[in-house]
């Protein structure tokens, strides 16, 4: 009923009146309307798409969705709404009028249903319950979006790849992937990311907090996920299975790097070089080095690492510790990568072989090094005189050429070399070893140069 004719009804005598609930109506058809919202008699159908209506003006609205009509338009940016209310809301969005508020807390609203919405966190009020899992929810959208965990429904879709979401949201970030785009940025390094979240955890990289605690052991995390998966530690929970094998794991990232084994799949592909990954961590881990992307700072020395782990090993170079200890010669070590290396020194473990010419290694990256011997490949380039390295370490140490630095000095004369090697040979100036030793005339030289010239007084006698 529209505002004029309330107006009207206030004005006339009311002589029609409901005897479900007394209300009265001066006319006769007002009153019939009326007695609709207690019979919910909706004779007024569309004989389009069947939809029915206690109100013909209803009806007529409702075939503005049928036919495209929009009669009612804003006079500020011409949008048309197919109804006067429509066009009504709209027009708050241009004068800023939020005529509905929260009597608890004063927040203002533009509708009337969000207001409605907005009351119940203060209430608790939860009247949309999932008839599946019992868990209740304060709007019926939030209820709609449950029931997809249940029904596995995911209705959108992404156009590029085809994946599926239960969530637009959901898409929407996803599509980020495809477009690249990056919106929120750390105003500390300039590291940008795709998702609100993920800018917040980074920059805890930073800042170093770490808002979450186990409540057992007292350890703290910058992430509640990584807290909720450190729990499963003491809990022993392990809530994601494999549906082939029936193994059981208590991260649903490692069941789904699980399923590689079975499905031999390598999802995650790189599109500028063309490599292929198991993991979305090797993935992403990977992706740095195109991006350069160091996101792990030292708060020491403020050093970057483009992995943790790299990090975690760098710390060892200001605290000293070495907790890796070899069994056989009670040797220690930073890294567990750097004790497995050493103990093939023991062990003579070579299981790496060259296919070329049959040198054996004990590691599959030195067998990768010794490989650029038979290729000629020299990918560790000079920036400064354009020089080719077949090894980083060469190449760092050829920089010190250009940059003067000599890092590794003697501790009694205080002399300073380039190479930790030269310092090597330079300490046997001091203590007197001469570790060469001629197997002809038994005399003993501190480099095996030395000792190579020495030989020549031997061939040249015979």
């Amino acid at each position: 009923m529209s505002d004029l004719e309330n107006h009207i009804e206030t004005q006339i005598e009311k002589k029609f009146s409901c005897g479900i609930c007394g209300r009265a109506y001066s006319q006769q058809g007002n009153l019939s309307r009326h007695i609709r919202t207690h019979t919910g008699e909706k004779p007024y159908f569309c004989e389009v798409c069947g939809k029915t209506f206690s109100v013909k003006g209803n009806l007529n609205q409702h075939m503005r969705t049928h036919t495209g009509e929009t009669p009612y338009s804003c006079e500020v940016c011409g949008t048309s709404f197919t109804q006067n209310a429509h066009l009504e809301r709209h027009m708050r969005l241009h004068t800023g009028e939020k005529p509905y508020s929260c009597e608890v807390c004063g927040t203002s609203f533009t509708q009337k249903s969000p207001l409605k919405t907005h009351v119940r966190l203060h209430t608790g009020e939860k009247p949309y319950d999932c008839e599946i899992c019992g868990i209740s929810f304060i709007r019926k959208s939030f209820r709609k979006n449950h029931m997809r965990i249940h029904t596995g429904e995911k209705p959108y879709s992404c156009d590029i790849c085809a994946r599926s979401f239960s969530e637009k949201s959901n898409l929407n970030r996803h599509m980020r992937i495809h477009t690249g785009e990056k919106p929120y940025t750390c105003e500390i390094c300039g590291f940008s990311f795709s998702q609100k979240s993920s800018l917040v955890s980074h920059v805890r990289v930073h800042t170093g907090e770490k808002p979450y605690t186990c409540e057992i052991c007292a350890t703290p995390f910058a992430r509640k996920s990584n807290l909720t998966n450190h729990m499963r530690i003491h809990t022993g929970d392990k809530p994601f299975r494999c549906k082939i094998c029936r193994a059981s794991f208590s991260q649903q990232t490692i069941l789904t790097n699980h399923m590689n084994v079975h499905t031999g799949e390598k999802r995650f592909c790189c599109e500028i070089c063309g490599s292929s990954f198991h993991l979305q961590g090797n993935f992403k881990v990977h992706m740095r080095k195109h991006t350069g992307e160091k996101p792990f700072f030292c708060e020491i020395c403020t050093s970057s690492f483009a992995q943790k782990g790299s990090l975690k090993v760098h710390m060892g170079v200001h605290t000293g510790e070495k907790p890796f200890c070899c069994d056989v010669c009670s040797t220690s070590f930073s890294q567990k990568s750097t004790l497995k290396r050493h103990m093939s020194v023991h062990t003579g473990e070579k299981p790496f072989s060259c296919t070329v010419c049959e040198s054996r290694f004990s590691h599959e990256s030195y067998l990768k090094i010794h490989m650029r011997v038979h290729t000629g490949e020299k990918p560790f380039c000079c920036e400064k005189c354009g020089a080719t390295f077949s090894q980083k370490s060469t190449l760092t140490t050829h920089l010190r050429l250009h940059s003067g630095k000599k890092p590794f000095s003697c501790t009694i004369c205080e002399s300073s070399f380039s190479l930790e090697l030269y310092l090597k040979i330079h300490m046997r100036i001091h203590t007197g070893e001469k570790p060469f030793t001629c197997e002809i005339c038994k005399s003993s030289f501190s480099q095996k140069s030395t000792l190579k010239t020495h030989m020549y007084i031997h061939t040249e006698a015979i």
